[in-house]
Parts: C-alpha cells; structure tokens; sequence
C-alpha cells in the first residue's frame, strides 16, 4: 500500500462537515468517493489534519490515503479531481512514508474569520462572511486579543466542555487586519477546541461593538467560563487556510 498526502480545498456551504455521516453530504465521503471510483477498492479512508463543521470552509486541509494504486502522483491527482464536485478540489497530491499521519503529524493550524461591517450586506460574501451591521473598533479588538497569545487553558472558548482530555492549547500567532469593509481574524495555534476560533471572534466582535472592555477577554480567559464569552459566530466566515507539519518550511497562509 502506498500512502498519499493531499491537500484539499473546499467551500463548505453544502457540506455537513467534513466527517462521513449517514444521509448527510459530507467532504470525507465526497473525497473517499471519488478516489475509490478511481483505484477500485471497497474500502478508502481519507484521515484528516482534523474535522471541520458544516458550513465552514478550507484553503488547505490536509489528509492522507493508503491505496494500492499505482498511478502516478500526477495521474492520479487528475483522475480524482475529474470526478469531483464544483465545491472541493485536491489542490497537491504526493505520496509520503508510510508512518505519516495528517492528524498525528500536524504541529500547527492557522484558521482565518472573516467579518464584513457596516451598514449594507455584500450579497456574493454572504457565506463567506459574518456580516455585522455596525462599524467595528478594530484597534480596539486587536488590543482586546493580546492576551489569548500564549498557552492557556481555553475552556471559557469551547463549546459542550469538556470533550477533550485537555482544553489547554497554544496560540502562536494572532492578529487582526482590515482591508475596506472587511476585516480578517487569523489565528494559529498548536491545536483548537471544539468551536474556539468562532467563540474567540464573537467574544471580539463584543469588544468592536463597544458592549464589552478591552479588558474583558482576559476576564473571561481568567474564569474559564463559556457563559461569559461572547456569542459563537456563525460558521460561513471560518476558513482554515494551512496545517503545518515538522517537514516544511514557514509559508504564506494557504501556499
């Protein structure tokens, strides 16, 4: 058996996540389709960097295939992508030692939120971003944020806690940047809990409003409450854009 890495995009908007659910359009399923009609096993399971939920979208997820298939890498990634859907592509294909694991492997995730603000909705960003019919403090959001860097127990950012042996987790980079009437929430840590990224943004939109301090971030990191966050935003404005895994070097967000 071969074992094969592949980096997958995809808009999540008619997908229920990415795991295999029955009676459900799923990305795994979708995938794990496509690629058996092409080497004609029973059987392929395609193991990713980790889950996303229905409606939310990726530059670069990754996960690895074993298959007996002997095409080539660029064969194959053509034959896969013939039999694709509009709404996810195998953007690389390349085979890799058989002890590689896209979940186990992975050292770091980098998520991107986007957010549209102001006072009327772009209609061809409606899923793919929350649009929030106010001007938001972007400064002060930023600031706001300043203080998840780091490693922290993220419980009060987690949805349904505990599910996981640890919510402990450590962000490496985060920052917040506007372009026009859009601004862009990028995070990246060495893991995240179930919802976090979107429990983190609504939590700053709180801040960009003027409802909550600066200061109340920490407070709710301090007290490892998710009552007190804020809202968990909605899904269309997720993007996991890279996985980074001890082999590469540092690369631009979804390169």
């Amino acid at each position: 058996m071969r074992n094969f890495k592949l980096t997958v995009r995809y808009d999540g908007t008619d997908f229920y996540g990415w795991q295999t659910q029955p009676g459900r359009r799923t990305v795994q399923e979708t995938l794990e389709r496509a690629i058996a009609e092409i080497t004609c096993e029973d059987r392929v399971r395609a193991n990713v960097s980790g889950r996303t939920d229905s409606g939310v979208h990726a530059v670069a997820q990754v996960a690895n295939v074993f298959t007996g298939s002997k095409l080539s890498c660029d064969t194959l990634l053509k034959a896969i992508n013939a039999k694709l859907p509009h709404d996810v592509t195998v953007r690389e294909l390349v085979e890799v030692p058989q002890s590689f694991c896209a979940n186990k492997d992975a050292l770091r995730k980098m998520y991107r939120y986007v957010i549209q603000d102001g006072r009327v909705l772009d209609p061809f960003m409606r899923k793919y971003a929350w649009f929030v019919r106010q001007t938001l403090d972007v400064e002060a959001m930023r600031r706001a944020s300043q203080c998840l860097v780091g490693r922290h127990d993220f419980r009060c950012f987690e949805s349904e806690w505990p599910n996981r042996l640890t919510s402990v987790r450590t962000i490496t980079h985060l920052s917040l940047n506007r372009f026009g009437e859009f601004i862009w929430f990028d995070v990246e840590a060495d893991g995240f809990l179930y919802n976090m990224v979107r429990a983190i943004a609504g939590s700053l939109v709180q801040v960009g409003r003027g409802f909550w301090p600066e200061t109340q971030i920490a407070d709710v990191l301090s007290a490892m409450d998710r009552k007190l966050a804020g809202p968990t935003a909605p899904p269309e404005g997720l993007f996991l854009m890279r996985v980074t895994y001890p082999d590469q070097t540092k690369q631009e967000p979804g390169n």
